[in-house]
């Protein structure tokens, strides 16, 4: 498999299941209702997924992740 198609593999895995969580929190515990919902949980949710991004680097392809909680860039092996 390819590298850039597991890094957008690892954002989907990394993406879905916060945004279903947040969703279902947001619906519970505030007040927003309709669209508002899935909007809100959608714009936290980009804040807060890590993200991966398959890069050429040293003349082999890499995946890198940056993620709010964890300072600076990481390599995924």
């Amino acid at each position: 498999m390819k590298k850039s198609y597991k890094a957008l593999l690892y954002n989907f895995l990394g993406f879905a299941p916060v945004f279903l969580i947040l969703y279902y929190v947001i619906l519970e515990f505030t007040g927003l209702i309709g669209l508002w919902v899935p909007v809100t949980s959608f714009v936290v949710t980009t804040i807060i997924s890590p993200k991966f991004q398959a890069v050429k680097y040293m003349g082999e392809e890499k995946i890198f992740m940056r993620w709010l909680f964890i300072k600076g860039v990481k390599e995924v092996k």
